[in-house]
């Protein structure tokens, strides 16, 4: 059986996960995620490179990072995620710019207890400002233990392309029109944006609206807001593409919110 079970506190989103069978369609997140393997093994594809994460294992994603996942054995899967708005991260190490792990696993058990404590804080909406304090504390363990450099510099056009997505999230995605705009051939396209982002050029506008809503759902705590304001046709659409990347429906993911 598959559990899924979210909570937000501001900028971060606290996930419980029990899986046995369910398989995440490759996506990615605009959040750094930072999780800890429970029980069982977590399997998954890291920007094309196959990852496992054993027990005790923490997961360090960057934004945007390409992935997937999956079970990795014959036992349930148990795992805590923490997804952090970027704005945090760099105002607690007080950087302007975009910084990266350069590990995706390690294994450190001062690490993982920071993660897990934050994520039952959370959870169980214990006060703010205990919230805030482990926020800061577990950031602090992940600079000093894992450090983080700038990113590399994203190719022009993909970068443009992204713009051009994120901007039109509600409508249909034209793929000529992005092309036009970037000056190149569609097929030119499609592929320098798989090299790029492990991803193709749909699957990351999907995606992306997909996060769009979610974000929605968090602010406005309606699903049908979400179906509108997302371009997608209704809620069955919404619903089907949400559980492929959060484990859960938009309805359900609404309905652990409210």
């Amino acid at each position: 059986m598959n559990k899924f079970n979210y909570k937000k506190f501001q900028g971060v989103t606290a996930l419980s996960a029990s899986i046995t069978d369910f398989k995440y369609k490759k996506h990615s997140h605009r959040e750094y995620a930072l999780g800890v393997t429970l029980n069982g093994v977590q399997k998954y594809n890291l920007d094309g490179t196959s990852m496992l994460s054993y027990q005790n294992g923490v997961m360090l994603f960057n934004p945007e990072q390409t992935h997937d996942g999956m079970a990795g054995g014959h036992s349930a899967l148990d795992y805590a995620m923490l997804y952090i708005d970027p704005t945090i991260i760099l105002e607690v190490v007080n950087k302007k710019e975009m910084i990266k792990f350069q590990k995706p696993i390690v294994y450190n058990r001062e690490l993982a207890s920071s993660i897990i404590n934050l994520h039952n804080s959370i959870t169980s909406q214990k006060d703010d400002v205990l919230c805030c304090e482990l926020i800061i504390n577990l950031i602090g363990k992940v600079v000093q233990i894992d450090p983080i450099n700038k990113y590399k510099a994203e190719n022009v056009r993909i970068k443009k392309a992204k713009e051009i997505m994120h901007s039109n999230l509600s409508k249909t995605l034209k793929l000529e029109e992005i092309c036009i705009e970037l000056g190149i051939s569609n097929y030119q396209f499609i592929r320098l944006f798989n090299a790029q982002t492990g991803i193709s050029p749909y699957q990351y506008y999907l995606n992306c609206k997909v996060e769009r809503a979610k974000k929605v759902i968090e602010d406005k705590r309606d699903v049908y807001i979400a179906v509108t304001e997302c371009g997608f046709v209704d809620l069955t659409h919404l619903n089907k593409h949400f559980k492929r990347i959060y484990g859960t429906t938009a309805f359900e993911y609404n309905s652990q919110l409210n």
